[in-house]
C-alpha cells in the first residue's frame, strides 16, 4: 500500500488533457447549483427593470451582474479542467466560491436599484481569493505550468485589491473603474497562458459550457412556466398566454438543439481559439439569461403591468435570441456547417431581430427558429478539427 499523503491532500499536478473518459464531476454539478439562483436573480431584476421602462439602466445592471457571475463560473471551470485533485481542501475552497456566489445573488437586488455595487463586489472579492488560494497551492506541484500559476495569483489578488478600493471612490468614479477593472480581469488570463501555460481537457470544458447553457436555458423554461400560471388567473388573456407559454418553449428548445448540434471541442483546439471561446460565452449566456426576462416582459404586456409598450417590449426576446443565435454560430456552428446552414442559420438569426415589426412576432420567432432546426437535422455536422 502506498503511503497516506500528508494532511490527506493530493499533490495539485497538472491533469492529463486527453485522460479518455474525463468528465464533470459531482462537486462541479453541485457548484453550478448556486449559479442558478444567481442567474435566476439577475433575470428577474432585468425583467423588473424592462417592465418599468428602464431600459438603459436595466441592460448596464444586468451586463455588470452577469459579468461577475459568469467570470466567477468560468475561472473555476478553467481551474478544473487543469488541477482538480478532489481531495478536502479543494472541496472546502470550492464551497467557500459557492458561498461567495449566494452573497453575491443577494447584492443584485441593491445594485439594480440603487446601484449599490458593495455586496456584489465583496462576494466576488470572496470568490477570487477562494481561488487565489487554489492557484498557489497548485504552484507547488504544478511543475512547466508552475510559472502561470503564479502569475494568475498574483494578478487575481492585484485585481482584488482595485476591486476594494474601487468600492471607495465617488459614484461617478466608479463606473470608470468597473470598465477598466473588467479589463484587468480579462487580460490576467492572457498574460498568463502567453507567460506559462496551463492544461485543459476540450471534452470536459466543452462539457461544461454545455451544462451551464442548460441552467440558463432553464430560466426560459420558467418563464414559459409563469405564463401558463398567469393564464390560470386571468381568463381573459388565457389564448394569448398559452400561446406564449408554447412558444417559449419551442424556442427555448430549438435554442437548445442549436447550440449542442456542433461538436464543440474542436473549436477550444488552441489558445487564441479557446480564448474566443470563452470569452465569447459570455454574450451567449448573458442572452440565454436574458431570454426569460424577454418571456416575462411580454407576459406583463398581455396582463398590463407593463410600461414598456409593443413592439418595443417584443425586443427584449428577440435580442438575446439573435445575439445566442449568432453567437454559437460564430464560435462553434460556422466551421462545421456547409455553405447552406452558414448562410441561413445568420440569416434566422436576423430575421428575428426584426420580428417585431411583423404582426405576431413570436409566433414568426418560434417558426423561423423550428425551420432553423429542421435544416439542421437534413444536414450533418463537418466533424473536422479547427485551426
Amino acid at each position: 500500500m502506498p503511503p497516506e499523503p500528508r494532511f490527506r491532500l493530493v499533490p495539485m499536478r497538472p491533469r492529463d488533457p486527453h485522460e479518455k473518459g474525463r468528465t464533470a464531476s459531482t462537486l462541479e454539478l453541485f457548484f453550478d447549483l448556486v449559479f442558478v439562483v444567481a442567474v435566476s436573480i439577475a433575470a428577474q431584476q432585468l425583467h423588473h427593470a424592462l417592465t418599468d421602462g428602464q431600459v438603459r439602466d436595466g441592460i448596464v445592471n444586468y451586463a455588470i451582474v452577469f459579468f461577475g457571475i459568469w467570470w466567477a463560473w468560468m475561472n473555476f471551470t478553467w481551474f478544473a479542467t487543469s488541477f482538480d485533485t478532489d481531495d478536502w481542501l479543494y472541496r472546502v475552497l470550492t464551497i467557500v466560491q459557492m458561498g461567495g456566489v449566494l452573497v453575491l445573488a443577494s447584492g443584485i437586488g441593491p445594485a439594480f436599484t440603487d446601484h449599490n455595487y458593495t455586496v456584489l463586489v465583496l462576494a466576488y472579492v470572496v470568490m477570487r481569493l477562494a481561488l487565489v488560494t487554489q492557484w498557489l497551492r497548485a504552484s507547488r506541484s504544478a511543475g512547466p505550468s508552475r510559472r502561470a500559476t503564479l502569475i494568475y495569483a498574483a494578478g487575481v489578488s492585484l485585481v482584488q485589491a482595485l476591486w476594494l478600493a474601487a468600492l471607495l471612490l465617488p459614484p461617478g468614479w466608479f463606473a470608470a473603474a468597473l470598465v477598466v477593472l473588467v479589463a484587468a480581469e480579462l487580460a490576467v488570463p492572457v498574460v498568463a497562458e502567453r507567460t506559462g501555460s496551463t492544461p485543459w481537457h476540450p471534452h470536459h470544458i466543452t462539457e461544461r459550457y454545455g451544462l451551464f447553457t442548460l441552467i440558463v436555458l432553464g430560466e426560459s423554461l420558467l418563464g414559459s412556466a409563469n405564463a401558463i400560471i398567469e393564464a390560470v388567473h386571468d381568463i381573459g388573456e388565457l389564448g394569448s398566454l398559452v400561446a406564449i407559454a408554447a412558444l417559449a418553449l419551442i424556442a427555448t428548445a430549438a435554442l437548445w438543439w442549436i447550440y449542442f448540434w456542433p461538436p464543440h471541442h474542436h473549436a477550444i483546439s488552441s489558445f487564441s481559439r479557446s480564448l474566443a471561446y470563452g470569452y465569447g460565452h459570455y454574450f451567449i449566456f448573458a442572452a440565454a439569461g436574458a431570454l426569460s426576462a424577454g418571456i416575462e416582459v411580454e407576459i406583463d404586456l398581455l396582463t398590463g403591468h407593463s410600461q414598456l409598450r409593443s413592439p418595443w417590449a417584443a425586443f427584449a426576446y428577440t435580442i438575446p435570441i439573435t445575439v445566442f443565435v449568432l453567437g454559437i454560430w460564430a464560435l462553434a456552428l460556422r466551421p462545421h456547417a456547409d455553405h447552406l446552414i452558414n448562410a441561413l442559420v445568420p440569416l434566422a438569426g436576423l430575421l428575428v431581430l426584426i420580428d417585431p415589426l411583423i404582426p405576431l412576432p413570436f409566433a414568426s420567432t418560434a417558426v423561423i427558429l423550428a425551420a432553423v432546426v429542421a435544416m439542421l437535422v437534413w444536414r450533418r455536422p463537418i466533424d473536422k478539427p479547427t485551426t
